[in-house]
């Protein structure tokens, strides 16, 4: 019982992303197809001086954190030098796009919506950002999977132990198996 009510945000939280993903359609027609629009934040000219030959990683992470948004990210460059990083956070991400010849700055954050919420919160990632608070959710993640298969593993130890339920859930047990199995098959 401890442990399903410790475990219930994720499980909730699991539940609705996957509902949501699973009825795309539904916010297709609310909000439209193609990709979540980004809205301008702000645009500055960036004053900062990198260290020489400062590779994209470096410079893309001292950006962010003079503007107050170190943390998990991703960044390319452009053929003509623009620098494009995607800041990965779970309510509000944000692009931020410097071009180098001009100094120019632009943060933009994508515009919410609730599904790409919940998807974003189902395909969260940790361990190999190198940043503890998403390191610390990895690790909450994977206890919520091992009570997850406590769950099923105590599940089948006491209906083993229940001798009267033997038959009904020797039922339930081929029945979840072999429609599982069908669906492998199938899909």
């Amino acid at each position: 019982m401890y442990l399903g009510l410790a475990l219930a945000p994720w499980m909730v939280m699991y539940a609705l992303s996957t509902l949501a993903m699973n009825h795309r359609a539904l916010f297709t027609a609310t909000y439209g197809s193609g990709p979540v629009p980004f809205a301008i934040e702000r645009e500055m000219t960036y004053d900062g001086v990198f260290p020489e030959g400062a590779d994209v990683k470096r410079v893309s992470s001292q950006i962010l954190a003079s503007l107050g948004l170190d943390g998990a990210h991703n960044a390319s460059q452009r053929n003509d030098g623009t620098i494009v990083i995607n800041r990965n956070d779970l309510i509000s991400p944000r692009r931020v796009t410097f071009t180098p010849s001009t100094r120019r700055l632009v943060v933009e954050r994508l515009t919410f919506r609730p599904n790409a919420f919940l998807e974003r919160f189902h395909r969260r990632r940790g361990y190999a950002t190198g940043y503890s608070l998403d390191t610390t959710w990895a690790v909450t993640v994977d206890l919520a999977i091992a009570g997850m298969i406590f769950w099923a593993l105590s599940g089948l130890w006491m209906w083993w132990e229940m001798k009267v339920t033997r038959g009904l859930g020797a039922a339930a047990l081929l029945a979840g198996a072999g429609l599982f199995a069908l669906f492998l098959l199938m899909i």
